[in-house]
């Protein structure tokens, strides 16, 4: 794995102008695509369900992956599915007394979509592929939650949801 300093190309300069928080959030989400076959579409969603970060090419150049199967509207559709699963799932979670919600698969015939809590409301969704090693990809979730939780601050939702909005 390179270091998001070692990056070469246009996902260089993906991220230009970010902080270095922000770009070591974009070369987590690239490497996620990058390594975990079978994704089509991921997006990490703040708690109040706006899309702060993206495998959308169209959206943030973070990687290269191919939306054209995902969900309609690739990832900003992917985060409005994303947030409100995650809700249910936090008011099931509320309503069976269970504890905070960890971890949601939906398995689907011709697809699975995951959705994997990251800090303070903030979600990691995936789209993939029905023949996806769904055990790699909640391996690799795990992976990129256990490193971008501790930086997601509010400063960093607030810039990754400026940069977001600026594409538009």
């Amino acid at each position: 794995m390179r270091s998001p300093s070692s990056s070469t190309g246009s996902k260089a300069g993906a991220a230009f102008g970010l902080s270095s928080e922000a770009r070591n959030l974009h070369w987590l989400l690239t490497n996620l695509v990058e390594e975990v076959p079978g994704l089509l579409s991921v997006a990490v969603v703040s708690s109040d369900g706006l899309l702060l970060l993206s495998s959308d090419p169209a959206r943030n150049n973070a990687s290269a992956v191919d939306n054209s199967s995902g969900p309609k509207g690739s990832s900003a559709d992917l985060a409005t599915i994303v947030s409100g699963l995650g809700s249910l799932c936090i008011g099931a979670s509320k309503l069976m007394d269970a504890g905070p919600v960890k971890q949601t698969v939906v398995a689907m015939e011709e697809g699975s979509l995951f959705v994997m809590s990251i800090s303070d409301g903030s979600l990691l969704g995936v789209h993939a592929t029905p023949d996806c090693d769904m055990s790699v990809v909640a391996y690799h979730m795990a992976l990129f939650v256990g490193r971008a939780g501790h930086v997601l601050t509010p400063e960093l939702r607030s810039e990754l949801r400026q940069s977001m909005e600026s594409v538009r």
